[in-house]
């Protein structure tokens, strides 16, 4: 077995016990983040028939993943970085998911265009939750108006939330923040933001204890970024 499969392989039985660990039915999905790595350490992943990859960066992903998602239907390609509105036709193109929805004027466009090609995505809400003023994100008091808006304006398929937590000590805060969030969410509706998308290489198992459904992880399963 390929050293990244193993790898791999390891983290999802690790959530999987996790998961049994904090009676959690729903056992996390694990987002392989691939941005900066090579095709050729993917296609043992993708042979594995693991079929969540994350990317943030446009061009790069359209290099690695057009033809390879036109052989292999199946795989999910996740949108995890920062949305800029002149690539969102791109995105919407070739991405099934979208981490970093955050602003109406990306809304308007991703229904324009999902309208226009015919393709329906799944989004998560970014939440800034440490209010931190050089991340993006929507506050977590705008978030439900928010979410209604994207759902009765421009009829996105809003799966959940988002969050890059402060580079701090206090990040089980911040998981349950999120928690309480989405679950304020659900209750007022309930066909929307079920989803949570937190916890990296370095706290995931923590995240998992607060309810987190996809993990994104990139250097624990590829290695280190040269």
């Amino acid at each position: 077995m390929h050293e990244i499969v193993e790898r791999l392989v390891r983290i999802k039985n690790q959530i999987k016990e996790e998961s049994t660990k904090f009676n959690i039915p729903k056992i996390p999905k694990v987002i392989a983040i691939a941005k900066t790595f090579p095709l050729e350490s993917i296609i043992p992943l993708i042979e594995h028939g693991h079929l969540h990859f994350g990317e943030n960066k446009v061009q790069e992903a359209k290099v690695k993943w057009t033809d390879i998602k036109k052989e292999k239907p199946g795989l999910n390609l996740h949108f995890v970085g920062k949305l800029q509105t002149n690539k969102v036709k791109d995105v919407v193109k070739l991405f099934d998911y979208v981490h970093s929805l955050e602003n109406m004027k990306q809304a308007e466009l991703l229904s324009k265009y999902e309208r226009e090609l015919r393709k329906k995505l799944k989004y998560f809400m970014q939440i800034n939750i440490g209010y931190e003023t050089q991340k993006s994100g929507i506050a977590s008091l705008n978030a439900k108006n928010f979410l209604v808006e994207c759902m009765n304006k421009y009829n996105l398929n809003i799966i959940g939330l988002m969050c890059l937590p402060p580079n701090d000590k206090f990040f089980k805060k911040y998981f349950k923040e999120m928690k309480d969030l989405q679950m304020s969410l659900v209750t007022a509706h309930p066909n929307q933001s079920e989803e949570l998308s937190m916890g990296m290489s370095n706290d995931y198992i923590t995240a998992i204890s607060y309810g987190s459904t996809y993990i994104r992880i990139g250097t624990k399963i590829f290695g280190e970024r040269k």
